[in-house]
């Protein structure tokens, strides 16, 4: 899990989008309320966005430089698929860099 503290190298920006009630957006909800306090831990300085609005569907967004964005809907997504995805957008971070 060493990505997770590669976050701020690799991107300049994570946004969580989800509906605070929709059965769709439980494995949403679940991955920030067991892993955000991690992630900013591990990256202090680094923005990580949680947009809560009713009716939303699940999506994850990363920004990286010069203004390049990355999205995924996390509709049907379990915690575990929805850490792989970050993992990913992070390990392409990286490979954007190189």
């Amino acid at each position: 899990m060493a990505w997770r503290g590669q976050l701020s190298r690799n991107l300049k920006e994570l946004r969580i989008l989800f509906c605070q009630t929709s059965p769709a957006s439980s494995s949403a909800r679940a991955f920030v309320e067991r892993n955000y306090k991690d992630l900013k831990t591990l990256n202090p300085k680094f923005p990580i966005l949680i947009r809560e609005c009713n009716g939303t569907r699940p999506q994850l967004w990363a920004r990286y430089d010069m203004g390049v964005e990355r999205g995924i809907h996390l509709e049907g997504l379990t915690e575990e698929q929805i850490s792989k995805a970050v993992e990913d957008l992070a390990k392409l971070g990286a490979a954007l860099k190189g």
